[in-house]
């Protein structure tokens, strides 16, 4: 099967498909138990995406489950910044910790070591495409350059990204430097994805929208439409999806501006909004990931809502971010069995 034959591949070329094909934001993850079981056979974060073994198996988990139509790599955006030497390390129950952001630092930098690095993250995507079901679409992903960016200055994530915007406004330059270095890297792994297998990649910006307007475009758009420029660049067919958290009222000016082929939108995105950018691009989205907790009439009440006002165009159903770990698995298969009737 060619990849532009499935769902997910179709509506990102702006088809129209009903029921909508769906998947879900860190479907692979700590909801499942089977995921638990094998997350505890790694040492640390890193060293678990780094193992093609336990990679694959945790990415395949949700497909064998639920049957998605898409699966979504299993990595962490923080692969970019460690496979270029920006010292990342990951606690127990406080997630991403980075070295603070210097010039020292930036200094050091090598983007030609990242390549082997990055070889065994290339070696899942390969495997998973022989893995999955022909029908399912194999996505790819990184993290945007500014959301990566946010836990360089403090050396962690802080309410607001209040440091990472305070470093920014101070030593825009430095900043600059950082994000240039993280362009210039993602571009060269989205291609490497999209050669090993993926269909299509995700751009995820999760902290997008803690930015001012100038900032917007400074720090979101501008790297953001260097990526896709320089992965189509190379793949000129490659489908990018951009997900922009929390920035819907800046929807249009983001897709004009970066050139993506879809955007996914968060749960607070107006449905008026929404279905005029639908008019545009594909859209994806937007289900409450608290909805998925709570179950229920809630959790009916919210896949109806998005399948009745979003089936006059292009729809990938998914979540308005990642499902948490509280959510039930149960409601994760019905939810999906509540999209498949359409």
């Amino acid at each position: 099967m060619k990849s532009q034959d499935r769902a997910v591949m179709r509506v990102l070329s702006g088809e129209k498909i009903w029921p909508p094909p769906i998947w879900m934001m860190r479907q692979a993850g700590r909801y499942l138990p089977e995921y638990r079981q094998v997350r505890a056979k790694a040492k640390n974060f890193l060293e678990f995406c780094y193992s093609p073994d336990l990679a694959t198996e945790v990415t395949l988990q949700p497909i064998r489950r639920y049957g998605f139509d898409a699966s979504i790599l299993f990595s962490d955006i923080f692969v970019v910044p460690d496979a270029i030497g920006y010292p990342v390390r990951f606690e127990e129950g406080r997630g991403p910790v980075l070295e603070p952001l210097s010039r020292d630092l930036i200094d050091r930098l090598e983007q030609e070591q990242a390549e082997d690095h990055l070889k065994p993250v290339i070696e899942t995507v390969s495997r998973l495409r022989a893995e999955l079901p022909a029908e399912t679409t194999l996505l790819g992903f990184c993290g945007a350059p500014w959301t990566v960016a946010c836990y360089s200055v403090a050396g962690h994530t802080t309410q607001d990204q209040v440091a990472a915007r305070v470093g920014a406004y101070r030593d825009p330059d430095l900043m600059q430097r950082f994000i240039d270095e993280l362009v210039t890297a993602s571009v060269r792994y989205l291609i490497r994805q999209l050669d090993a297998g993926a269909d299509a990649v995700q751009i995820f910006d999760t902290w997008a929208g803690v930015l001012d307007e100038a900032g917007f475009k400074r720090w979101c758009v501008e790297p953001t439409k260097r990526i896709v420029t320089g992965v189509k660049a190379e793949r000129p067919d490659a489908k990018i999806i951009g997900f922009p958290k929390a920035s819907s009222a800046r929807a249009m000016s983001y897709i004009e501006g970066t050139g993506v082929d879809a955007i996914g939108f968060d749960w607070t995105a107006p449905d008026s909004l929404a279905l005029e950018i639908q008019k545009r691009v594909p859209i994806q989205g937007n289900l409450d990931p608290m909805r998925l907790v709570a179950g229920g009439a809630a959790l009916e009440e919210g896949v109806e809502h998005i399948l009745r006002t979003f089936d006059k165009g292009p729809l990938v159903f998914n979540l308005g971010h990642g499902v948490t770990p509280d959510a039930d698995p149960e409601n994760v298969a019905r939810m999906v069995e509540l999209v498949k009737k359409g």
